[in-house]
């Protein structure tokens, strides 16, 4: 079980440090890509405290 949670943990910072890198590669503004950088933050850091079990 722990294995299973280390891989969900890896692949979830991984899938968020994608997609910050293609908020980057957007042709957004500066303000409105800060934006979207921090939604992107607080999904991923949502989606791993799922992982461990906080909710």
């Amino acid at each position: 079980m722990g294995a299973s949670v280390l891989i969900g943990i890896l692949i979830t910072f991984l899938v968020v440090i994608l997609v910050l890198y293609l908020v980057q590669r957007l042709p957004l503004d500066g303000r409105t890509r800060q934006i979207a950088q921090i939604v992107v933050i607080v999904i991923g850091i949502v989606s791993l405290l799922k992982y461990l079990a906080v909710f």
